[in-house]
C-alpha cells in the first residue's frame, strides 16, 4: 500500500472533487447511483422538499451528493455561491473570547480551503486538525443556529433558491437543535436544507419527523475500485483488495493510502493491548492505556470502533471462507494467528466490554480508568474457550 501513497497524493487530492467555478457535479460522486436518480428526479420533477436528510457514513459521499444537489439547484455555478450556506461542527479556540461562542463563519477559510484541497469527501478528523483543535469535541451551537436563521431570512441574491447543508447534523446540542427546529418549521421562500448525518438517532425525533429522509448506503465495490484506479493509480488487483478492506468507505481506503495511515496505527495499538492482554502483562497494559488516553475523545472513539471490527474479522475468521474477510493485508497476517482466540465462548462478550468503553469515553468519563479497566478485563475473556 505505501508505495501508492503518493500516487493518492498527487491525485486523489488535486482538486478532482470540485473544480473551480463549477461546483460538485453528479459525476464526481463515488458510485450511489441510486441516490443519485432519486435526487435528480426531485429536482426535475419540482418535488424537492424543503429539507432533506441524507443519512449514511460521511466516507460514503453524503457531504458530495449534497453540494451536488446544491449545485443542481442553484443552476451549476459555483460552491461559493452567495446562496449556499454550510453549517458544520466547530470547536472553541483558546485565542477566543469567554463570551463568543463559535459559529460555522468563525472557520469558512479553513472550511472552503479543506474542501478545495481534499474534496467533498472529508472526515471530521481532517477537520478538528484544520480548524486547530486539540481534545475538544466539536458541536453545533445555538449561535451557529441563529446565524443560519439570519441569513437564511434574506431574500435570495440571486432571485432563486436557497440552500443550506448542515453536515454532521446531528452534533447540534439541545439548544442549537431546538432553535433550528424552529427553523425548520418556518422555512423561508425557495429555502432549502439539507442535512448530512451518520448518526440519525441522535437527532430530536421533532427534527426527523420534519425532513425527508435518504438513507446512503455503502459505495458498490464495482463503483469503488473503478474510482481507486482512476481517481488513485492502484491496478486491477490493489484496487479490488482495498475496496473489500474499505468496505464502501471512500476515507478508510484513503486513510489505507495513507503513508501515515490511523488504520494502521490503530491496527499495531490493537495488536499490542491483545498482545499484553494474553501475557497478562499488568505494567505494560497500564504504559498503553496512559498512552491512548493522551488521544482526543474523537479518535479514541475511532480506536474503539476500529477493535470491534477486528473483533468481528477474528472471529469470523475462524469459518476459514474468503469471503467473509474485509481486512488488509496487514490485518490478515495478524488475524491468521489471533483468530483462533476469539470464539463462541467469548465474542460477544469482548464485543461489549468495547462497546461500554466507547459509551463511557462518549460520556466524558476518564480515559485512563477506562482503558485500563477494558485491558484487565480483557485478560480473562481473550483465554475463555
Amino acid at each position: 500500500m505505501y508505495l501508492y501513497a503518493h500516487a493518492y497524493v498527487f491525485i486523489c487530492t488535486a482538486g478532482v472533487y470540485t473544480r473551480e467555478g463549477k461546483g460538485m457535479q453528479w459525476n464526481e460522486v463515488i458510485g450511489q447511483q441510486d441516490v443519485k436518480d432519486r435526487l435528480k428526479g426531485l429536482v426535475d420533477g419540482r418535488r424537492m422538499p424543503h429539507a432533506l436528510m441524507l443519512c449514511g457514513e460521511t466516507g460514503y459521499g453524503t457531504l458530495a451528493l449534497a453540494m451536488a444537489l446544491a449545485t443542481e439547484l442553484l443552476h451549476k455555478t459555483t460552491e461559493y455561491h452567495p446562496d449556499l450556506h454550510f453549517s458544520f461542527p466547530t470547536v472553541k479556540l483558546p485565542s477566543m473570547s469567554s463570551e463568543h461562542k463559535p459559529v460555522s463563519d468563525d472557520f469558512i477559510r479553513e472550511w472552503h480551503e479543506l474542501i478545495r484541497r481534499e474534496g467533498a469527501y472529508i472526515s471530521l478528523d481532517k477537520w478538528l486538525e484544520a480548524m486547530k483543535a486539540t481534545t475538544q469535541q466539536a458541536i453545533i451551537t445555538a449561535a451557529e443556529s441563529d446565524e443560519l436563521a439570519k441569513k437564511l431570512s434574506l431574500k435570495s441574491s440571486q432571485g432563486g433558491n436557497k440552500i443550506a447543508i448542515i453536515w454532521l447534523a446531528e452534533r447540534m446540542n439541545d439548544e442549537s437543535a431546538n432553535k433550528i427546529l424552529k427553523t425548520l418549521e418556518e422555512p423561508s421562500e425557495q429555502t432549502v436544507f439539507i442535512l448530512c448525518v451518520e448518526r440519525p438517532e441522535l437527532l430530536l425525533e421533532t427534527i426527523r419527523s420534519r425532513v425527508q429522509r435518504i438513507d446512503v448506503p455503502k459505495i458498490d465495490n464495482a463503483s469503488f475500485e473503478k474510482a481507486l484506479m482512476e481517481r488513485c493509480g492502484l491496478d486491477e488487483g490493489i484496487a479490488h483488495k482495498l475496496s473489500r478492506a474499505a468496505d464502501g468507505n471512500w476515507l478508510t481506503a484513503l486513510d489505507q493510502l495513507s503513508p501515515d495511515s490511523e488504520r494502521r496505527e490503530f491496527l499495531e495499538l490493537f495488536k499490542t493491548v491483545m498482545r499484553q492482554a494474553y501475557t497478562k502483562d499488568v505494567r505494560s497494559m497500564k504504559k498503553w492505556s496512559e498512552a491512548v488516553a493522551g488521544f482526543g475523545r474523537e479518535k479514541q472513539k475511532r480506536m474503539l470502533t476500529y477493535f470491534m471490527r477486528m473483533v468481528r474479522e477474528a472471529f469470523m475468521s475462524n469459518f476459514q471462507d474468503p469471503e467473509l474477510s474485509y481486512m488488509t493485508e496487514e490485518e490478515e497476517q495478524f488475524i491468521r494467528k489471533f483468530g483462533r482466540f476469539v470464539n463462541e465462548a467469548n465474542v460477544i462478550d469482548i464485543n461489549s466490554l468495547l462497546e461500554l468503553a466507547l459509551r463511557d469515553i462518549s460520556q466524558n468519563t476518564n480515559q485512563k480508568i477506562v482503558f485500563f479497566d477494558t485491558a484487565l478485563r480483557l485478560t480473562v475473556l481473550i483465554l475463555r474457550k
